[in-house]
């Protein structure tokens, strides 16, 4: 068997290849072990800036701040409702959509998608949104932090070139010869063959759940129902701890020691609220890669 000897041009690009690539992986993966090493360590190595990679004088009184606090728990609790019941709501109105309108037999699909994609340039604008929901009676309400972004247009438009050219139009002639409806094509056979699209689409929103802070700051005044990112970003823009966080932690030291613990519990917070998409996205990985691709393709 011939054996394709590699090329000079071919080695030199893929050591400069492989140096860029290393150094953007460094640049990536450096912010994220330092909040986690700096999460972990004495507060005044941290403010003093002696912590890098490795954590030094451990310490989790931050954590254990970060979850005694009542705020940050109610925040949190909010998020996972938000982000579970949004995903869900998100893909149930999505998909079907997403299907019927990659079907060449739909009267008016271009008219329908023309609409959609208008709305992805130009938007009534955030009073007039702002006035429909005081309207409507969705202000303070949880219910809309799952309708205010109930369809993205960017991911329908995914789905449906998915639906248009990844599934086989035999498939659902067949089905439709042995009697089966439209809606039953769709849950028995073609939602089976689109894991990569469903686990792509998860991801999208979820992520968008659980990032989400503008809609809140917006729609909800209840403190009771704000979501954990909320809480986070009053805590890192605004500089607010709350005073149960840091009760007791003062006793004869001066205000240094108040700043350090905030600081501290700052790096906590930031790992506390990403655990959750790390942990999930390695299982949807599988799924990422594939269903881009295939929603990529023109249709």
């Amino acid at each position: 068997m011939a054996v394709i000897k590699e090329r000079a041009g071919d080695k030199i690009f893929n050591i400069v290849n492989l140096f860029l690539l290393s150094i953007l992986l460094l640049v990536i993966l450096y912010p994220l072990i330092f909040i986690l090493a700096a999460s972990f360590s004495d507060p005044l190595l941290v403010s003093t800036g002696k912590i890098y990679l490795i954590p030094k004088g451990f310490n989790i009184e931050g954590y254990r701040r970060v979850f005694q606090d009542a705020q940050i728990m109610i925040g949190y609790g909010n998020t996972i409702i938000y982000t579970i019941a949004g995903t869900l709501l998100n893909l149930a109105l999505t998909l079907p959509a997403a299907y019927a309108l990659s079907r060449k037999d739909l009267d008016g699909s271009k008219v329908f998608m023309f609409f959609l994609v208008f709305t992805m340039y130009f938007s009534g604008g955030m009073i007039p949104t702002y006035l429909i929901v005081k309207g409507l009676g969705l202000y303070d309400t949880r219910t809309v932090m799952l309708l205010i972004s109930a369809v993205s247009t960017y991911n329908l438009i995914i789905a449906r070139t998915f639906f248009a050219n990844g599934v086989p139009h035999e498939i659902e002639e067949a089905a439709r010869i042995d009697g089966a409806s439209q809606a039953r094509t769709f849950f028995i056979i073609v939602l089976p063959l689109s894991k990569a699209l469903i686990g792509v689409q998860s991801l999208y929103y979820g992520v968008g759940h659980w990032n989400s802070f503008f809609s809140a700051l917006i729609y909800l005044s209840d403190r009771n129902k704000v979501p954990l990112q909320l809480v986070l970003r009053e805590i890192l823009v605004r500089n607010q701890i709350s005073s149960e966080m840091i009760e007791g932690a003062m006793s004869s030291e001066m205000q240094a020691l108040q700043l350090q613990l905030a600081t501290l519990i700052k790096f906590a917070i930031i790992v506390v609220s990403s655990v959750p998409v790390m942990v999930a996205y390695p299982f949807l990985q599988k799924y990422f890669d594939k269903g881009v691709m295939l929603g990529s393709l023109k249709g």
